[in-house]
């Protein structure tokens, strides 16, 4: 199964840059980019520069700089380049593919707070890629993102709670996680929560949405 992550942090990142330099255009940037900027703002001007060289040459399709620049970030502790990093080796770009390496960058920048790789570590777990299958460590990190306000967390979460994978079946909270999954228009989180629907009662529905409409996003 793809990442539906896989290249937010390039567009992620760009949105951050464009917002330092004042570009009014981003004004919708979502809490992902605020948190970049956060980030890179606390990066010396060299770190910044490479991490631009390396998504620019990610964009072009020029892997093995992509890696060469990101690598030494990463290295050194920087969470969004050791997210790219994670990238590259899930997906066997500009390196071979190498599910062990992609976990152990994602988990790097996860423990950071970085809502994206969590997703992708989650999704990890959750297929036993790189590391043992284990729904309960899957869920640990969907859980995480999800609650930053990451949309493809909060579906597979309520994927977990739906199948009773790593927790306790319960339709509300995955109609809960749906319906937050959903929020931006997603066509498979509008499935997943209309399939649901069809198993719930009105009463468990009502409580659903009034649980999303309470919810809100905490930082990392």
């Amino acid at each position: 199964m793809g990442h539906g992550s896989r290249s937010s942090y390039f567009s992620t990142y760009e949105k951050a840059l464009r917002g330092l330099a004042g570009v009014r255009d981003y004004h919708m940037a979502c809490s992902h980019a605020v948190a970049v900027v956060l980030t890179l703002t606390c990066l010396a001007a060299p770190a910044w520069a490479d991490l631009k060289a390396g998504a620019d040459a990610y964009h072009r399709g020029d892997y093995e700089t992509a890696l060469r620049e990101s690598q030494p970030l990463a290295e050194q502790g920087n969470a969004l380049a050791q997210y790219q990093l994670g990238l590259l080796y899930d997906n066997g770009q500009g390196v071979r593919k190498d599910d062990t390496q992609a976990r152990q960058w994602y988990e790097k920048s996860a423990e950071q707070g970085y809502a994206e790789a969590q997703v992708n570590l989650g999704i990890l777990y959750d297929y036993g890629r790189g590391v043992q299958q284990d729904f309960k460590k899957a869920v640990y990190w969907y859980r995480l993102s999800a609650k930053q306000g990451n949309h493809l967390a909060q579906r597979r979460l309520g994927l977990m709670y739906e199948r009773g994978d790593g927790v306790q079946r319960d339709y509300i909270q995955a109609y809960m996680w749906y319906i937050l999954g959903a929020a931006n228009g997603s066509e498979r989180g509008i499935a997943l929560r209309d399939t649901l629907a069809k198993r719930m009662t009105p009463e468990q529905i009502d409580e659903a949405q009034k649980l999303a409409q309470e919810w809100r996003p905490k930082s990392k």
